[in-house]
């Protein structure tokens, strides 16, 4: 008898335990999107126009994809940039870091796309007008002020079309101090293996989106959680394989490299709207 009062015991302490988890961290509403399967454009559609440009974020719009990822950087002067690389060297005519580089000589900068057309490195404050209302952003948050940044997505009225890459967690803390109700973003570190081990980490560090599964066996607890999978596919040899691999685990999206080819893709197989887009 006592010990099925202790064993009753325990299944009520963890019980609260896990309310107590699910309880406390109340996730953010991802961005809406009208397809159930999210397509999101690896720093905009740049098979042929330079990425992260606008010109790669038209194609992207135009093609229909529901993200565009891009990554945010800061000039010498604190302008808000889109590029990848710390440097300027590989995708333009210059050389030097930019956060060397005043926006001034940033702006005479030019990239090539592999037609020929002559480009310029985006303004964060561009890329946000030219999505509004177009297409969410995927924003890979590598080297910037969280409170600039978010003032720019305040005066541009996008703070419902934003999910925010934080790439660790100083970015992770500062982001839901300054904006708590963003929607957050990180790969959950690949030592997780247990449902015990995914429940503290969520505990520790709440996240709407992941780009990664340590352990498929998790992936019923990390729906559990609403956390929504995007994952990475994206590689110049991109296949349809690679895709029906990744979307038989039940993922809610895929970042590409080939945004035109996923959603034609898709929309053959009649999986574009397949699943919903998880949100609280």
């Amino acid at each position: 008898m006592k010990l099925k009062i202790k064993i009753a015991l325990c299944t009520f302490i963890l019980s609260c335990f896990y309310c107590a988890v699910f309880a406390q961290h109340v996730l953010r509403p991802l961005p809406a999107s009208k397809n159930g399967f999210i397509v999101i454009a690896h720093r905009g559609s740049h098979l042929v126009k330079p990425e992260n440009t606008i010109a790669s974020i038209e194609e992207a719009i135009a093609f229909g994809a529901d993200y565009v990822e891009i990554d945010l950087r800061t000039t010498r002067d604190g302008k808000l940039v889109l590029l990848h690389n710390e440097t300027v060297d590989k995708m333009t005519n210059g050389k030097g870091r930019i956060q060397d580089l005043d926006f001034e000589q940033v702006e005479k900068l030019t990239l090539k796309g592999t037609d020929g057309s002559l480009h310029q490195i985006a303004s964060f404050e561009d890329a946000l007008k030219t999505c509004k209302g177009r297409i969410n952003i995927y924003l890979d948050f590598k080297a910037a002020e969280v409170a600039k940044a978010f003032r720019a997505i305040e005066s541009a009225g996008m703070e419902k079309q934003v999910l925010v890459y934080v790439n660790g967690t100083e970015n992770y803390a500062s982001w839901r101090k300054i904006a708590p109700a963003m929607p957050l973003m990180l790969g959950l570190d690949r030592t997780i293996r247990t449902k015990e081990d995914l429940l503290k980490a969520h505990q520790k560090m709440p996240l709407e989106a992941i780009d990664n599964i340590p352990a498929e066996e998790l992936l019923p607890d990390i729906r559990a959680l609403g956390i929504a999978v995007f994952l990475d596919v994206q590689k110049a040899s991109e296949s349809s394989q690679d895709w029906k691999n990744a979307m038989s685990k039940g993922i809610q999206g895929m970042q590409t490299d080939h945004p035109q080819a996923l959603i034609e893709y898709l929309k053959t197989n009649g999986t574009r709207n397949r699943l919903k887009t998880v949100a609280p």
